[in-house]
């Protein structure tokens, strides 16, 4: 399949990273490498956004805190099913997205993809973007807060109150603790966790696989293959491996 203009890229898919769990220090531009990767390995087209970032040394006034980062995320994401390319020349096919959400990001798409069960839903995707996205594929996520704090307890004062304020409880903004949204039952999600991550423990993904796998009919895991660090598996070809033909597998598949 071509996009016009005999470009040989075929579907979308958007991939979201951050460093080091970092959420203040981090630019797209750090994962050009990997996108490009997945270009070659898919044939499909890559996007890497951006978007504001949390840094503890904002004041309270100009403070980001989610669901902002999401906000932003959702925002990119609507642009990408209404633009269709540069200047008019289709290099994409806006009826099957795949999304890919490392670290913060995991957290980022499953707050969009997932409908909290009290509060405002401020996060509510449309209908259109919920049809055309085909899969999720999460790694080295963060999905329990408050069972990341048991691990990791000076996680609190590095990154977790700058982006989700201070609380007793982050349970609401945990996304295990969220339902799926009734729309999107076609929807793939694939769970991806390194041996070797230092930074995030596989508790976070056991318990996102878990809560999925009692929610939704399509969640699959892989905690076996990677035994990189954190963010080292980004620079690797086995992740790229892994996440390639998990898309090529469940883009084929879809219709």
């Amino acid at each position: 399949m071509h996009g016009r203009g005999g470009l040989p890229l075929k579907d979308l898919l958007t991939q979201f990273s951050f460093s080091r769990i970092h959420i203040f220090s981090e630019d797209k531009l750090d994962h050009a490498e990997m996108a490009r990767r997945l270009v070659i390995v898919t044939g499909y087209a890559v996007a890497v956004p951006n978007y504001r970032l949390s840094s503890p040394e904002m004041t309270e006034a100009d403070a980001i805190r989610h669901p902002e980062h999401a906000k932003d995320v959702l925002c990119f994401l609507k642009f990408i099913i209404a633009w269709g390319g540069p200047e008019g020349i289709s290099v994409y096919d806006t009826n099957k997205l795949c999304l890919i959400g490392h670290s913060c990001g995991a957290h980022i798409l499953s707050s969009i993809f997932l409908e909290a069960t009290q509060g405002e839903d401020s996060l509510r995707p449309p209908l259109e973007l919920l049809e055309n996205t085909k899969a999720i594929i999460t790694s080295e996520g963060i999905y329990d807060i408050d069972l990341l704090l048991s691990s990791f307890p000076s996680y609190r004062a590095w990154f977790i109150e700058a982006a989700f304020g201070r609380r007793s409880t982050y349970k609401d903004v945990s996304v295990t603790k969220m339902t799926p949204r009734a729309e999107y039952h076609h929807l793939q999600w694939l769970i991806v966790h390194s041996k070797g991550d230092t930074l995030v423990d596989e508790a976070q993904s056991e318990a996102m696989f878990q809560h999925l796998l009692h929610n939704i009919p399509h969640v699959t895991r892989n905690f076996e293959e990677l035994k990189e660090e954190h963010n080292a598996i980004l620079a690797g070809e086995e992740f790229t491996k892994i996440v390639g033909q998990y898309i090529l597998d469940k883009i084929s598949l879809s219709t």
